[in-house]
């Protein structure tokens, strides 16, 4: 089965579309090929990655992604230890910041890749902003819960009107950290379900572990795993990585301005 595209990109009077991609590459250690034809496939705006390369020449992996893909290298890697965010030059970037989650002794160490967005005004109108987090939350459930509490205080300062967060939660829609974010967010699957519900793993994906969150306002249009998108095949999925991708499209409204 062919799956209908999302909405392409778009700029109008009234609202942005804004295109998402969340995806764990595990450090390019699979068919860096495959994952790039996945990503130039589905056409996003913003990449929000989980185990980036992080260690030995971590910047020129981060390059060469960037440059494979067509987007730009916007924050993140090593310094938020594994998230991190591609932008394409339809994004202007505001401000950046990589953060570090408090350290649990004897456990990987976990951050943050964040970013506030402005896609560009239309016939005079201003320019909407979008804050954008990408997380890899920790595999032991306690720790993982507290960080999705973290993950939401950092989301919330980022004082911006719309907001997502996008990445490998290591839990299940049923799960207490995976509640923990849907509670105050809204779920991008079960909002709008587009595509294939499972992301892990690719050769028999049974679990939903990888999300995408959006703030009250931004309206979703559709999200899921785009297995069957044009251009998106069956076997680059399964050698890109160890988890399928998260693609959504986001349509974001003007705000009304400001009338002092």
């Amino acid at each position: 089965m062919v799956l209908a595209d999302l909405p392409a990109s778009a700029t109008a009077q009234d609202a942005a579309v804004v295109r998402v991609l969340s995806y764990n590459i595990r450090s390019l250690r699979d068919d860096r090929q495959a994952l790039a034809r996945v990503i130039r496939a589905c056409a996003p705006d913003v990449v929000c990655v989980q185990e980036a390369p992080r260690f030995f020449r971590w910047r020129k992996a981060a390059a060469w992604l960037a440059r494979e893909t067509g987007l730009v290298h916007t924050t993140g890697g090593a310094t938020a230890t594994g998230p991190m965010l591609l932008t394409s030059l339809r994004a202007h970037v505001e401000r950046t910041e990589d953060i570090l989650l408090p350290r649990v002794p004897g456990l990987h160490r976990r951050g943050l890749a964040t970013a506030v967005l402005r896609f560009g005004g239309h016939r005079g109108a201003g320019d909407i902003r979008l804050g954008v987090v990408s997380c890899h939350l920790s595999l032991a459930a306690a720790e993982r819960y507290d960080q999705a509490g973290m993950v939401l205080d950092h989301l919330a300062a980022l004082d911006v009107p719309y907001a997502v967060l996008a990445g490998d939660i290591n839990d299940v829609p049923d799960g207490p950290a995976f509640q923990r974010l849907a509670g105050p967010l809204r779920d991008g699957w079960a909002v709008g379900p587009w595509g294939s519900e499972f992301t892990y793993s690719p050769g028999r994906p049974r679990r939903r572990i990888d999300a995408l969150f959006a703030t009250e306002g931004v309206e979703i249009l559709g999200c899921g795993v785009p297995a069957g998108l044009p251009g998106v095949t069956d076997a680059d999925l399964k050698a890109a990585s160890d988890h399928l991708p998260v693609l959504a499209a986001l349509r974001l409204p003007r705000p009304e301005p400001d009338p002092r």
